[in-house]
């Protein structure tokens, strides 16, 4: 069904009231004019500017460009039909203007006059939410984005006499990002992306995803993690890193990938400093996908409501900013279950929300959840199919150890020839990535009070003055590996 028969089903149902948020006024404009003739009814459009006028005609209805007045106006005539108000939202906080707004409404049955509020950001006042339903402004799927993209390509190679050159994971990445951008905005970028060098690169995906990071940043609730690293920097996770591999050309629409669901999240459950916010980040850069992280502490309010609603707006903007990643890191912290409601019921409604979201969502937001206290998670997360695979990153092996600490040694200029990293890594028994980092800057602080070159020695003394945190939290430690080794799929 086209955007044109569905909101005319709308208005066929009879609701007095509809609110539309869009940026493509004129688009909608057409939309609604094209409704209002399948059903043969008259339609008026009124702006702050232009006042009250009827579709099509250069008179207007004079006195009218208030909106008190041009509801006014509606009220008293006996005129049935459509009548769109543009951006009437900073108006409705008004007594007066409600009022008449019900009175609308209320006098539908008599004479059928449905008020129409067309915004690019619009909430109507709680006295008219029984009377009003949304619209929602259908916006370009990736086979119409594909299409406008070809569409701008021939419109440019018209113009210049020559083919325009595209990079095919370039273009395969644009078209992700501008799925379920308005249509203006769509073709903008493309005819701005092929004019400065008639090519579409990855230069231009990059300024795509940093356009698209000003609208999400400003919600204040939702952080753009700019650097994403890669999984090159993060020692072990083999079994974590072919699983990410096998998907990710699904996740990116990539041609021969349509029999296949989209991956749509992992949890990564692990000792603390065991690297999985490093993994997480290298989920978004080995995908070349923006990464957000969600902070469960910005999202609090003492307002009721208030923070669900901010939970709502969270998710919305990982929306907009699809394809991307989204990080929730220690999960539990924001989840955990509190029987004694002593939070009034806030952490259940915030994972009613959650779960709700991860059950129904249709945009390409990937989830990279991180925990560390399995205790505290409600068992409603962990059942299956909420996330993809649930992954257990425990600590790092001999190996692993050594692959970690010679990725620090590099990082900071360091060659690790000229260290026993197989050593020092038998010594580290137990220790984190974290902790390997910690005691490699440990000894480098000693050295460099020695006034020498950093040694083996100075490392080795630093592992051996160090108690990590499998020594210091044995018990703890050792009962998440005992969950785990059930439950869960090894990262490694």
């Amino acid at each position: 069904m086209d955007e044109s028969k569905e909101l005319s089903v709308l208005l066929e149902s009879r609701v007095p009231l509809i609110t539309i948020e869009t940026t493509e006024e004129a688009r909608l404009l057409g939309v609604v004019e094209k409704s209002a003739n399948l059903l043969g009814q008259a339609l008026f459009t009124w702006s702050v500017v232009e006042g009250l006028q009827r579709a099509h005609r250069t008179d207007r209805i004079t006195g009218t460009q208030n909106l008190v007045d041009a509801l006014r106006h509606i009220d008293r005539t006996p005129q049935n039909g459509v009548y769109v108000l543009c951006d009437a939202h900073p108006y409705l906080e008004d007594p007066g203007n409600i009022r008449l707004i019900r009175e609308i409404a209320q006098e539908y049955a008599r004479c059928a006059r449905t008020l129409v509020f067309l915004s690019p950001r619009i909430e109507l006042p709680p006295d008219l939410h029984h009377l009003a339903v949304r619209f929602e402004f259908a916006l370009p799927d990736a086979t119409r984005v594909r299409a406008i993209v070809r569409e701008e390509a021939q419109l440019w190679e018209s113009r210049n006499r020559a083919k325009p050159k595209g990079d095919p994971a370039a273009i395969a990445l644009i078209t992700q990002h501008l799925t379920n951008m308005p249509v203006d905005e769509v073709r903008r970028f493309v005819r701005q992306a092929l004019s400065e060098d008639g090519a579409l690169t990855m230069a231009d995906v990059d300024r795509l995803v940093r356009f698209k990071q000003g609208s999400v940043s400003a919600a204040g609730v939702l952080d753009v993690e700019l650097n994403t690293g890669s999984f090159a920097e993060v020692g072990g996770l083999a079994t974590l890193k072919r699983w990410l591999s096998l998907r990710r050309a699904v996740f990116a629409g990539e041609a021969g990938s349509e029999k296949l669901p989209p991956p749509r999240g992992i949890l990564l459950l692990g000792v603390q400093g065991s690297g999985k916010s490093m993994a997480a980040k290298a989920v978004a850069g080995s995908w070349r996908l923006p990464l957000l992280r969600l902070d469960f502490a910005s999202l609090y309010n003492k307002f009721t409501g208030e923070t669900e609603r901010n939970l709502r707006e969270a998710l919305k903007g990982a929306a907009r900013m699809a394809p991307c990643v989204l990080w929730i890191d220690e999960i539990e912290k924001g989840l955990a279950s509190d029987e004694s409601g002593g939070d009034g019921g806030v952490s259940k409604r915030i994972l009613g929300t959650l779960l709700t979201w991860m059950s129904e969502r249709k945009d390409a937001v990937f989830l990279v959840a991180t925990a560390n206290d399995i205790a505290r998670l409600p068992p409603e997360l962990l059942r299956k199919g909420r996330f993809d695979e649930i992954f257990f990153v425990d600590l790092p092996d001999a190996g692993t150890r050594a692959d970690i600490l010679q990725i620090h040694l590099r990082r900071r200029k360091l060659d690790p020839a000229a260290f026993d990293v197989a050593a020092l890594a038998q010594a580290a028994d137990g220790f984190s990535g974290a902790e390997l980092e910690q005691t490699l800057l440990a000894a480098m602080y000693e050295a460099h009070a020695l006034k020498v070159p950093l040694a083996t020695a100075h490392l080795a003394a630093e592992i051996a003055r160090t108690r990590p945190l499998s020594v210091v939290m044995a018990e703890k430690v050792a009962a998440l590996r005992t969950w785990a080794a059930e439950r869960c799929v090894p990262a490694d």
